[in-house]
């Protein structure tokens, strides 16, 4: 089972960036899709995307679809999220999980199954 580790985070001001990293290590990241979710205070963990094994596909939470862009480096076995135009409403801790289907063609909020989460790495956007 893959360990995930899970960086970047920090404080930012509205309107600003920051990129999220997640290595993998343990197993065979690179053969598993992966995704992104996050947990704010009070509130369930919530799909933000997911990219296939290859990079081919991805997917996006509608709160973030155009803002942010999912992206994998399989020889490096890490996965990033780039998010743009952060507004306070995206304050959350972020998690990455590798996919528990091997190859899926395809990772989406309906048919993402967790094989593993990272610890998560906190996102706090603040003026």
């Amino acid at each position: 089972q893959a360990q995930l580790v899970e960086s970047g985070g920090g404080l930012v001001q509205p309107g600003g960036s920051l990129r999220l990293s997640c290595v993998g290590s343990g197993g065979t990241v690179s053969n598993y899709g992966m995704g992104w979710f996050r947990q704010a205070p009070g509130r369930e963990r919530e799909f933000v995307s997911g990219i296939n094994w290859s990079g081919g596909r991805t997917s996006y939470g509608d709160l973030v679809k155009g803002r942010f862009t999912v992206s994998r480096d399989n020889a490096a076995n890490t996965v990033y999220l780039q998010m743009n135009r952060l507004n306070p409403d995206d304050t959350a801790i972020y998690y990455c999980a590798s996919d528990n289907i091997y190859k899926r063609p395809e990772v989406t909020e309906r048919n993402f199954g967790v094989g593993s989460w990272g610890q998560g790495t906190q996102v706090t956007v603040s003026s």
